[in-house]
């Protein structure tokens, strides 16, 4: 079964002046997003937005393997690179957070000192040695094409893609702001083997009850080695389709 500058406050409630009693500001946590395939960062503005609203730090970064120009994409080790040079840049503990093929990097960084606790968004989580295209059986579904350059995209059709990653968001609000804004995405990072040390934090999973893209029973069985388990009524977009339910999970995980 698959296992499946920053000034932080996290873990303490710091009571603040009041005339009428004692009151107190809720955890401050450092945040760390990572998208999946097929998007960049933009991916989780709303999400980010509800996060700092709450008064957390967030931040999101473009992995190196998802991009406008097949010639410069990265693969898996690029993106679990990238991810670690933030990581090792930020002082305090991090909860990091992936979505979909974003799990593989939280995998291979189970055990990074400075993460404190990893959260799975319908995630992939695999074991060691497997990859993204182990995952989906060896064969990618019909809502992404391969293409000759070494690079994989989403099918030309916006519903096809629709359907399987956020049927949930609008349709018009679909095929004018989020189709245009999907990348390419390297085959080699869809099939090189994952990494996953014995990890040295809790985690948590969500699930995606209603996604079309990985089926919730499939993340029923990888969210069953999480300590906490959430789930959100939600295609596999929950980032875009309701992102202030998701941050307020996002939260009580962290």
């Amino acid at each position: 079964m698959p296992r499946p500058c920053f000034d932080c406050c996290v873990g303490r409630f710091v009571p603040l002046p009041s005339v009428v009693g004692k009151a107190q500001t809720p955890r401050v946590t450092t945040i760390l997003l990572v998208h999946g395939a097929f998007c960049r960062s933009w991916v989780w503005d709303e999400t980010a937005l509800a996060l700092r609203a709450a008064g957390h730090r967030v931040e999101a970064l473009d992995l190196p393997s998802s991009g406008p120009t097949a010639g410069s994409l990265g693969d898996l080790h690029s993106d679990v690179e990238a991810v670690t040079a933030v990581l090792d840049s930020i002082d305090d503990p991090v909860v990091l957070v992936g979505h979909s093929g974003g799990g593989m990097v939280l995998t291979a960084l189970g055990d990074h000192p400075h993460v404190r606790h990893s959260v799975y968004l319908a995630a992939a989580w695999p074991q060691e040695g497997q990859s993204i295209g182990d995952l989906f059986g060896g064969q990618f579904p019909d809502w992404m094409t391969v293409r000759e350059d070494g690079a994989v995209q989403v099918a030309d059709e916006a519903d096809v893609v629709r359907e399987a990653l956020c049927h949930d968001v609008d349709r018009n609000r679909f095929v004018a702001d989020i189709f245009p804004r999907y990348v390419l995405t390297s085959m080699s990072s869809l099939v090189a083997p994952g990494a996953a040390p014995d990890p040295l934090h809790s985690s948590s999973y969500i699930i995606c009850e209603h996604d079309r893209a990985i089926p919730p029973e499939a993340q029923e069985v990888v969210a069953s080695a999480a300590d906490h388990v959430y789930r959100l009524p939600s295609s596999h977009s929950a980032l875009l389709s309701m992102p202030q339910r998701l941050a307020d999970a996002i939260a009580e995980a962290a």
